[in-house]
């Protein structure tokens, strides 16, 4: 991994969305679970895991080779959340959801907010890398709104 190139990357992405936020990297995310980045609006600050994000790569694609293109879609999607209008109402309606569905439903359209407003700044990437990455992210999403058949 080479730094510089993930702050080039970083800028580039940041020049692309116009999003003010405070970005920090780190290895891993606390906890342990793999996220790769992490969106607080309190603070308007974005932190990469690094290292979780390797292994993200290598999970979905089997190699390292395509690392600084999976750290920009993911960091884009990350400025997504920092440039969704609606994230604050968003975040207010799920904490005054009636019901889990509910939740999970509003939990759902801020992740597609995100990615909506990533993809103009992915222009330079290819579309199906993107698109598959943008599935796996929204898969335990429509997984828990899908009733399953029995």
């Amino acid at each position: 991994m080479n730094k510089s190139e993930l702050n080039r990357i970083m800028q580039e992405l940041l020049r692309r969305s116009g999003s003010s936020v405070t970005v920090e990297t780190e290895a891993y995310f606390p906890g342990g679970r793999l996220i790769g980045g992490k969106y607080v609006m309190d603070s308007h600050s974005v932190t990469m895991y690094t290292e979780v994000i390797r292994q993200q790569c290598m999970q979905l694609f089997g190699t390292l080779e395509p690392f600084h293109a999976y750290f920009a879609v993911v960091f884009a999607h990350e400025l997504g959340h920092s440039m969704d209008l609606m994230l604050s109402s968003l975040c207010d309606r799920m904490n005054n959801a009636l019901d889990e569905w509910e939740q999970n439903r509003i939990a759902l359209q801020i992740e597609e907010n995100a990615w909506n407003n990533a993809l103009p700044w992915l222009q330079d990437i290819d579309p199906e890398f993107v698109r598959t990455i943008m599935d796996c992210s929204l898969e335990a999403y429509h997984e828990v709104l899908t009733p399953e058949i029995a």
